[in-house]
C-alpha cells in the first residue's frame, strides 16, 4: 500500500471514530436506550459468576427486585468514575429493594483492592469471557464498558446503557421502579 493509500486509509478511519465520539458525546440524560416491548432478563438471571470470595453466586438470587448490573474494569476511567455514584445510590435505596451488581472484567485482587478503596456497598462478581458474552447477548454490541442495564421488580428489562451513568441519569429511572 502507497502513502497516499495509507494516508487516506487513516483519514477515512479518523472520520468514522470522530463521528462516532459526536454522536455518542451529544447524548443527554435521556439517552437510555428504553424498549417498546418489554424484553424479558431470564438470560442474566441464569448466569453465575463468583463473587471476590470465589463463591459461586447466581444473579437469579436477585429477581424480584429492582436491579441495576454494571458491566465494568478497573483499567476503566468512566467505570471507576461512576461506581462511586453507584455506592450513594444504592446506600440510599437498598432499604426500598433496590440491588446494584457489578460484574468487573478485570483480575481478582485488582477488583478488591478498587472495591476496597471505593468502599462497594453492593455485590461485586467477576466476569471473564463469559461476561462478555453475557453484555453482548443483553445489548452491547460492541463489547463497550461500562454497561449497565437496569430491570424492574417483575424481571424484565427496562433500560441499557452503554458508557457512563450518572446518578442525575439513574435516580429519576431507580425512583419510578421502587
Amino acid at each position: 500500500m502507497n502513502k497516499k493509500m495509507m494516508v487516506a486509509v487513516f483519514v477515512g478511519v479518523a472520520a468514522v471514530v470522530a463521528a462516532g465520539g459526536y454522536v455518542f458525546s451529544q447524548r443527554g440524560a435521556d439517552s437510555a436506550v428504553q424498549s417498546n416491548a418489554p424484553i424479558s432478563a431470564d438470560v442474566l438471571f441464569q448466569a453465575r459468576f463468583n463473587d471476590l470470595d470465589g463463591k459461586p453466586q447466581s444473579l437469579a438470587q436477585w429477581r424480584g427486585k429492582v436491579m441495576v448490573v454494571n458491566f465494568w474494569a478497573t483499567w476503566c476511567p468512566p467505570c471507576r468514575d461512576e461506581i462511586p455514584e453507584f455506592v450513594d445510590l444504592q446506600g440510599k435505596y437498598r432499604e426500598n429493594g433496590l440491588i446494584f451488581v457489578g460484574i468487573a472484567l478485570d483480575e481478582k485482587d485488582k477488583v478488591r483492592a478498587f472495591a476496597d478503596e471505593m468502599g462497594i456497598n453492593y455485590p461485586v462478581l467477576l466476569g471473564e469471557m463469559d461476561a462478555v458474552e453475557l453484555s453482548r447477548k443483553l445489548g452491547n454490541r460492541l463489547g463497550a464498558l461500562p454497561f449497565t442495564i437496569i430491570i424492574g421488580r417483575s424481571g424484565y428489562i427496562v433500560s441499557t446503557e452503554m458508557g457512563q451513568m450518572t446518578q442525575a441519569m439513574l435516580e429519576p429511572l431507580i425512583q419510578s421502579l421502587l
